[in-house]
């Protein structure tokens, strides 16, 4: 809130999410969910040397950046690198009322048995299923290919939602929707998704999502 994000802003990176995770809606993991869209790889390269040269950044986030070896802030990063889809190249931000506290973000993460039956689920979303999702109102914030991670080969998309009623009643709306039918039938498209992971989570107050 006080040191990164600020940091991050004055480098050009704007619409950076910040997420937690509902309570008993997760399994019962503690931890934080930063989202930060980058133009380029460049861009993305160049950030830590930036941070580096901050002085507002590097005194706001004294404590952090300087904790003792036991006294860690947190347990462990993991980081993905992501690539935008073909068909969604920019991310949105979400048109919602709600406050943020009842607000849902649902994260998801299709991995894929094959390399090849990866890149046909990739192609199923290029090809329509993004584009289900927005027309039935999910608000998604993106969808994207999983470049480095260690559950490869997987894609991400998040998705958002007014409350928890709005986000099973999407869900049931996507389930008997004709064009789901006619794509999950598909025999190009079985057999793409071998494991479903999924995190619901709010925005933090500083977010900018």
């Amino acid at each position: 809130k006080d040191a990164l994000l600020p940091a991050m802003h004055r480098s050009g990176i704007k619409n950076i999410g910040v997420f937690k995770p509902i309570e008993d809606l997760n399994e019962e993991l503690d931890y934080l969910l930063v989202l930060t869209p980058f133009r380029s790889l460049e861009q993305f390269e160049k950030l830590p040397a930036l941070l580096q040269k901050d002085q507002e950044y590097l005194e706001a986030g004294k404590a952090y950046i300087d904790a003792a070896h036991d006294a860690a802030p947190y347990a462990r990063i993991e980081s993905m690198l992501m690539r935008s889809f073909s068909a969604t190249p920019k991310m949105a931000l979400p048109e919602l009322s709600t406050p943020r506290s009842e607000r849902v973000y649902e994260l998801r993460s299709y991995e894929a048995a094959t390399e090849k039956l990866y890149e046909l689920k990739v192609e199923m979303f290029n090809e329509g299923e993004s584009a289900l999702f927005q027309e039935l109102a999910f608000n998604p914030v993106f969808f994207a290919e999983v470049l480095s991670s260690a559950h490869m080969p997987h894609l991400v998309y998040m998705t958002t939602h007014a409350d928890t009623t709005a986000q099973r009643k999407n869900w049931d709306a996507f389930g008997i929707h004709p064009e789901w039918e006619r794509m999950k039938n598909l025999e190009r498209y079985q057999h793409t998704v071998s494991s479903i992971t999924k995190h619901l989570l709010y925005p933090t107050e500083y977010s900018d999502y």
